[in-house]
């Protein structure tokens, strides 16, 4: 397994997976990637994010498809979308950052150091009311501006690049710098370049290149240009903590039970009670997210007990042998 987040992990204990079960993840056929893949779009401005997600759905001729984090239809940009039972991850993605390019217009024309001043004001953790057009409640809320960088100024056109919390409003964060100046400020026009780890650096794919990719396959049969455009759904996992199981522990985690103890046999070092973590199988197939009730140190000491408890289930059950039994009834 090459996945960053597989590499350097503490070994519990040894055991030996079935290939005749499941598939080593940058191994899938581009029909599994389409039910497990992950689309990092280039979102064009017009359309909804709703809209997007639909024309993709259209496009792959696949009922299921999500997306991660909202768009408004004016912004352009990084949207990752899930196929098929990879929605089940996106929301890992919402823990971390995300970059935008913003182009505003101030309607004064401040002095370097007072505009480097306000800039200032507006970094770390502000506090934030959604703008009347949104979709949450309108409540003032605090989030985080982790960097705040003006790129370039021409007289009262502001290119700036900002580093955020998920959920930060840009338009509205330009219109309070505007409020504080005093005459205001509107933003122009807004492009995301980068959510938790995507970037736009690395390479994003329009609709335009995903229909003539999908046709290239349908009429010549050809898959080449389209699985290059779909990254395993473990890549959206990949900021996270691990733990890796036994073959034998994944189906009853598919079908929602906790893991315990015996079937844990790697997991992440200074892993801690409460943190989040992807389970993984041994070949690198995302199970499940779930949350650990034990340490590290907990987990290396224990022969018994309940490890993790299982929170959102990804891999279709039955895609490894079942191995577990329930209780049998007071009946039997």
């Amino acid at each position: 397994m090459t996945l960053k987040q597989l590499e350097n992990l503490i070994e519990i204990d040894q055991d030996l997976t079935d290939d005749a079960y499941g598939t080593y993840y940058n191994k899938r056929t581009l029909e599994q990637l389409l039910n497990y893949g992950l689309i990092i779009l280039d979102k064009p401005p017009g359309p909804t994010s709703h809209e997007t997600v639909a024309w993709t759905k259209r496009l792959l001729k696949i009922p299921k498809i999500g997306h991660s984090g909202t768009l408004d239809p004016q912004v352009s940009g990084v949207l990752p979308l899930g196929l098929g039972e990879a929605t089940k991850a996106l929301g890992v993605l919402l823990y971390g950052p995300k970059e935008y390019h913003a182009l505003g217009r101030i309607h004064s024309l401040p002095s370097k150091e007072k505009l480097q001043q306000i800039i200032q004001m507006f970094t770390g953790e502000i506090f934030q009311k959604p703008p009347q057009r949104s979709a949450v409640v309108r409540q003032t809320r605090t989030r985080t501006i982790y960097e705040f960088e003006v790129l370039e100024q021409k007289e009262r056109l502001l290119l700036a690049r900002i580093v955020c919390e998920s959920g930060t409003y840009i338009r509205k964060l330009y219109y309070d710098i505007g409020e504080v100046l005093g005459p205001g400020a509107t933003m122009i026009e807004l492009r995301r370049t980068r959510v938790n780890q995507f970037r736009e650096s690395d390479g994003l794919v329009t609709l335009h290149e995903l229909a003539n990719a999908f046709s290239f396959w349908e009429e010549k049969k050809d898959d080449s240009k389209l699985i290059k455009m779909i990254k395993p759904v473990e890549y959206a996992l990949s900021e996270i903590k691990s733990v890796v199981v036994r073959d034998s522990a994944v189906d009853a985690l598919c079908h929602g039970a906790q893991l315990a103890i015996p079937g844990i046999l790697q997991i992440s070092p200074n892993l801690k009670k409460g943190d989040i973590v992807a389970v993984y199988t041994q070949k690198g197939e995302a199970v499940a997210l779930a949350e650990s009730t034990m340490s590290e140190a907990e987990i290396r000491e224990a022969t018994k007990g309940y490890a993790f408890e299982t929170k959102r289930i990804i891999m279709t059950p039955e895609t490894y042998p079942r191995k577990w039994r329930t209780k049998p009834s007071p009946k039997d």
